[in-house]
């Protein structure tokens, strides 16, 4: 038995469950605690709080990609192929999708920093930001509903990633 096997037959390692809910957190903090509007940047503390916290957020996000990638799966193997290549489409593009939003992030940040605030650029990368966090709210949305359909399966995937949750 390999170790993804191992792995599906037991769930997901607790790491592998801290990272996934301390992303939940972490997302849920950068929501309610955003930049509402770019002029809000002109307060020094709070760009250099937004850089920093986009620094964190996308390295660890990072780490976590790499052991997520490299430890577990998703789905258990006698899943359907369709919704191991779904469950990979919608992994992929979460990450992708919020590390742009980190990504162009610093890059506001930077220009900001710059005193470029204005023009054509920022506007572009401010756009960017924007369709990044409304496609990760999709995505997550998408990944909540495929856990809840998991959870009607009870086929384990729920209760693998659930803290004292039975299928």
């Amino acid at each position: 038995m390999d170790v993804n096997e191992q792995q599906s037959n037991r769930g997901y390692s607790f790491l592998a469950k801290v990272l996934h809910w301390s992303f939940v957190i972490i997302f849920i903090y950068g929501v309610i605690k955003q930049v509402n509007d770019i002029s809000q940047l002109e307060d020094e503390s709070l760009l250099v709080f937004e850089i920093v916290f986009a620094f964190l957020f996308v390295t660890l996000l990072g780490i976590r990609f790499v052991y997520m990638k490299n430890t577990q799966t998703s789905l258990p193997s006698e899943s359907p192929e369709w919704q191991k290549k779904a469950a990979r489409i919608v992994h992929l593009g979460m990450y992708l999708s919020l590390a742009i939003i980190a990504i162009s992030g610093l890059i506001i940040g930077g220009l900001f920093w710059q005193g470029k605030s204005e023009g054509l650029l920022i506007d572009s990368i401010v756009v960017l930001h924007e369709l990044s966090v409304s496609s990760s709210y999709a995505l997550i949305s998408v990944h909540i509903i495929a856990a809840l359909y998991h959870k009607i399966l009870k086929d384990g995937v729920w209760s693998a990633m659930v803290p004292m949750s039975k299928d």
